[in-house]
């Protein structure tokens, strides 16, 4: 049975972005910019050469936690779904959680003798953490699936290994939310602590979604692709 879909290929991109702002991260990672007049979303990206059924799929999905299923994987994409979690990757380790980072350090006094000095390990042990899984993602896994899309799947991985191991990354931040509110320092900038801390409610909801859509859109279509390859290769 399939989803009705809330938003479609003919509706304005500005009437998505108005109704769910959820829309800007899926635009910026594709690169679309602001500007779309009254254009619809087709209309939007085929200009910008950007797969429709791929980015509906993704607003859809993050709007309202359908997943595409059955024939529905086939309408996406695939390396324009690579293409998505890469950009997202740069997002998370080059913009958002540096700027976390440079947030905490504006927010706390930082000393070796106090708490503050726990806090920015903990917080750096955690981007060392996330920049591994990732690293691990677009060095194996994705080259994985693009070796099934070549039709010469590696010998040694099956998409199924990466799903049994695939580890909630955002779930760290719970801990460091935590540890802010209850034992930050008295001393601490509390307006720059209040953004540090938005920020990383910001970012913990990015990482959750960024991880369902591996889960339930990436990997489903890889184990289609899989499936396909395989029985080719017999």
């Amino acid at each position: 049975m399939k989803h009705l879909q809330k938003y479609t290929a003919t509706d304005k991109m500005s009437d998505l972005i108005s109704e769910n702002c959820s829309v800007l991260q899926v635009m910026s990672r594709f690169g679309l910019s602001l500007g779309v007049g009254e254009k619809t979303v087709r209309e939007v990206c085929d200009e910008n050469n950007v797969h429709c059924n791929t980015f509906l799929a993704l607003v859809n999905f993050m709007s309202e936690g359908f997943p595409c299923i059955g024939d529905e994987l086939d309408n996406i994409s695939i390396p324009s779904l690579i293409d998505y979690l890469r950009q997202s990757h740069l997002y998370f380790l080059d913009y958002c959680l540096p700027s976390i980072r440079e947030r905490l350090l504006e927010a706390i006094v930082y000393s070796e003798e106090n708490v503050s000095f726990l806090i920015l390990k903990f917080f750096d042990d955690y981007m060392q953490a996330v920049r591994k899984h990732m690293e691990y993602e677009d060095i194996t896994v994705f080259k994985y699936a693009e070796s099934l899309l070549s039709g010469t799947p590696a010998d040694n991985y099956q998409i199924g290994t990466y799903s049994k191991h695939h580890d909630q990354v955002g779930e760290t931040l719970t801990e460091l939310k935590n540890i802010l509110i209850k034992y930050c320092p008295a001393q601490s900038n509390a307006n720059m602590l209040n953004l540090a801390l938005i920020d990383i409610y910001t970012c913990e909801e990015g990482l959750e979604w960024h991880s369902k859509i591996e889960d339930y859109l990436f990997v489903p279509a890889i184990l289609n692709l899989e499936r396909r390859v395989m029985n080719e290769c017999k």
